[in-house]
């Protein structure tokens, strides 16, 4: 049986309640069993003094990749799990993209066990949209779902025709699941390296151009109208889709998206010195997209900030820009990074940072989590939104260690996590 945890002291945020103030939070039974002024635990529970730090909802990524099966080598549930917990979150959605894919029910069973041997964050699987992400013939959503999946999608390869995801709308429609799409019109990016524009111009490298993003996500919302489908759109970058999506919820339409904190955070300047590890899809773009986004989540345009966290070995980073795969690591970085983006300049407030992280991706994906209501599930997070410190990527939990943030310094961080009323993650016992 897990040993009750008595939180005393904090500033407790709780989005889902609008509640912000000086309180204890007591759990027990792996559940959130009261929240108030001068709790006082049974004998024998643990006590954690939370006095001048943040106590929340844990957070929660609806896009990860953790590469297991199949790649083992580059992350693996356990350590992914690991890295999120170090991060602050307490839950995380495994994109697909293994070898093999996760388009049956075994191997999306095999990742729910990997994630339960390491006990640490709780990892939700992503079904594919397509068997083997071919985008030919669509998986059994049905059979993914009663596995374990919380929703489906095929990742960074879009699904390109348009019959096949109007169709995979209405059946996904009838399981309440959600499709969660990469918006890129391929044959506009082929063989892009980065964004279109000045900084790729002066490398000699071919550009990605905004439309190929924009051009997608006006797809995927008009398809959304015809069905009344779910979709959630994956990694926005710029400032046209998020001008195609404030129409769409203007519209009512059953539209939700993500932007990852380094878009919010960095623009294509950063690939200057064909840096790789700056190299990633949607490629970064130009400050007024940065600004645009960090706009569309502050007016709500734009739900939640996931991570895409994408592990990569150095030595394929370290190759020609042309050369190097896409991706960053996000699950360590991302809160000290939205903190100091976001928070600390004014554009929002912590409790609408907590909401963006952790309340409402748990509702888009109908999650347990993202609330510290009584009998909720005992998955908090104790944070120092003013601890300052620097991204040494050597400390990572992750196997991988490629992000362009190393050396930066930032302020807030995770100090301890629990999940199902347990402590998974402790800073000063790290």
């Amino acid at each position: 049986m897990t040993r009750p945890i008595l939180i005393k002291g904090g500033r407790v945020i709780d989005p889902s309640r609008r509640s912000d103030g000086i309180a204890d939070v007591y759990l027990a039974e792996g559940r959130v069993a009261s929240v108030g002024h001068g709790i006082v635990g049974e004998d024998g529970c643990q006590v954690i003094d939370a006095t001048g730090k943040v106590v929340a909802p844990g957070l929660i990524d609806l896009h990860v990749h953790l590469r297991e099966p199949g790649f083992e080598d580059l992350e693996t549930v356990a350590t992914g799990a690991m890295a999120a917990a170090a991060g602050g979150f307490t839950a995380v959605c495994a994109m697909p993209n293994t070898d093999p894919p996760q388009d049956n029910q075994g191997t999306i069973g095999f990742v729910i066990s990997q994630a339960q041997k390491a006990g640490k964050a709780r990892v939700y699987p992503v079904g594919t949209i397509s068997l083997g992400q071919k985008g030919e013939k669509l998986s059994e959503f049905g059979e993914l779902m009663s596995a374990g999946a919380v929703a489906v999608s095929d990742d960074g390869k879009p699904i390109m025709n348009s019959h096949l995801m109007r169709t995979a709308l209405e059946y996904a429609k009838t399981f309440g699941l959600p499709i969660a799409d990469h918006c890129e019109e391929i044959t506009l990016a082929h063989a892009g390296a980065m964004h279109e524009g000045i900084v790729a111009t002066r490398l000699g490298l071919k550009g990605i151009p905004a439309a190929a993003e924009e051009i997608h996500v006006a797809r995927d919302i008009i398809l959304s109208e015809l069905t009344g489908g779910q979709i959630h759109l994956c990694h926005m970058s710029t400032r046209g889709s998020v001008a195609l999506i404030r129409r769409a919820k203007d519209m009512g339409l059953n539209v939700s998206a993500e932007v990852t904190p380094h878009h919010l955070t960095l623009t294509h300047h950063a690939c200057e010195g064909y840096n790789t590890n700056a190299k990633m899809n949607p490629p970064l773009r130009e400050e007024a997209d940065v600004e645009a986004l960090q706009q569309a989540l502050k007016d709500g345009t734009i739900d939640v900030i996931a991570t895409d966290h994408a592990p990569h070995h150095y030595d394929a980073k370290e190759r020609e820009f042309d050369e190097a795969p896409n991706g960053i690591l996000g699950l360590e970085t991302a809160f000290g990074l939205a903190v100091s983006q976001l928070v600390r300049p004014g554009l929002l407030s912590l409790s609408d940072l907590l909401y963006r992280m952790s309340t409402r991706p748990a509702q888009l994906f109908k999650l347990p989590g993202g609330s510290l209501a009584t009998n909720a599930p005992a998955d908090v997070v104790i944070l120092d939104p003013d601890v300052e410190w620097t991204v040494d990527p050597r400390a990572f939990f992750s196997k991988s260690r490629n992000t362009p943030f190393g050396g930066r310094t930032v302020r807030g961080r995770a100090e301890v996590t629990i999940v199902r009323g347990r402590v998974v993650h402790d800073r000063a016992g790290a």
